[in-house]
């Protein structure tokens, strides 16, 4: 039988501060070349236009200053990361870590998954990281941050580059799997073949965590019910599920699945 815990939602406590790279950057680019762009065009009106014209111009550069200004701003100095730990708690809560020697964290990026699951793992466990560290979305996105952050959060981290459909781990080679919100971004057609190989590489007594955000395919309306099958399709049996409520999203919470070798 599934046994299900049920966490308060996501508060923010005192814990040192990391740097996880610097997200949405080429939106942020994209942002910046525009607010120029009208910035330019607000001060050909300022300048050359009527009175109404030039109120309007006026508003059109303050708009654009701030709008440039801000992306900027985080741009060119992104703040240090206070982790909100209670989705990464519980899903260490439900998961059983004691004498755990090897762990694989799938999609561990810039190491916000590992530095959350740092506290709950064993102080000999061994930790490889695996991502495709792709600097795309997230600016610095590589195994040097990963590595670092684990090393800060007291964990030794050894950075993979691969990908979630072919994991270049052996068969059974790991006490704990880790997905991470990561699953989600997977392309659908794919998506089983990633939950083929977290089992593939799970040792037949190990554990699987998954960590879900509720976005499933279009149609989908019991998020739950739906990462719970993509386990089980895979030949994993959920054992206990957590769920975390979301301040800014309420009624659709973080889920957090325990599972093992069927």
């Amino acid at each position: 039988m599934t046994r299900r815990v049920h966490t308060a939602a996501v508060t923010r406590t005192r814990w040192p501060r990391y740097f996880f790279g610097v997200y949405h950057w080429r939106e942020r680019l994209r942002r910046i070349a525009v607010s120029l762009v009208l910035l330019a065009v607000a001060a050909v009106g300022v300048r050359r236009g009527r009175r109404w014209l030039r109120l309007g111009a006026a508003v059109l550069g303050v708009g654009a200053l701030y709008r440039g200004g801000d992306a900027a701003r985080r741009l060119l100095s992104p703040t240090p990361w206070a982790l909100d730990r209670a989705k990464y708690d519980a899903l260490a809560s439900i998961l059983p870590l004691d004498g755990v020697d090897r762990a694989l964290d799938v999609g561990c990026g810039s190491g916000r998954s590992l530095v959350g699951l740092a506290p709950h793992l064993p102080a000999d466990c061994r930790v490889v990281g695996l991502d495709v560290f792709d600097d795309r979305v997230i600016l610095g996105n590589g195994p040097a941050l990963a590595r670092r952050n684990g090393a800060r959060a007291g964990v030794d981290v050894s950075p993979v580059a691969g990908d979630a459909s072919r994991l270049p781990v052996a068969d059974g080679a790991v006490d704990l799997v880790t997905a991470c919100r990561v699953a989600h971004d997977v392309p659908e057609e794919r998506r089983a073949a990633v939950f083929a190989e977290l089992r593939r590489v799970c040792a037949d007594d190990g554990a699987v965590g998954l960590l879900e955000l509720p976005i499933t395919p279009d149609g989908v309306t019991d998020y739950e019910a739906y990462w719970r099958r993509c386990l089980e399709d895979a030949g994993l049996r959920v054992e206990r599920v957590a769920t975390v409520e979301r301040p800014r999203r309420p009624g659709e919470p973080y889920v957090a699945i325990a599972a093992r070798p069927d």
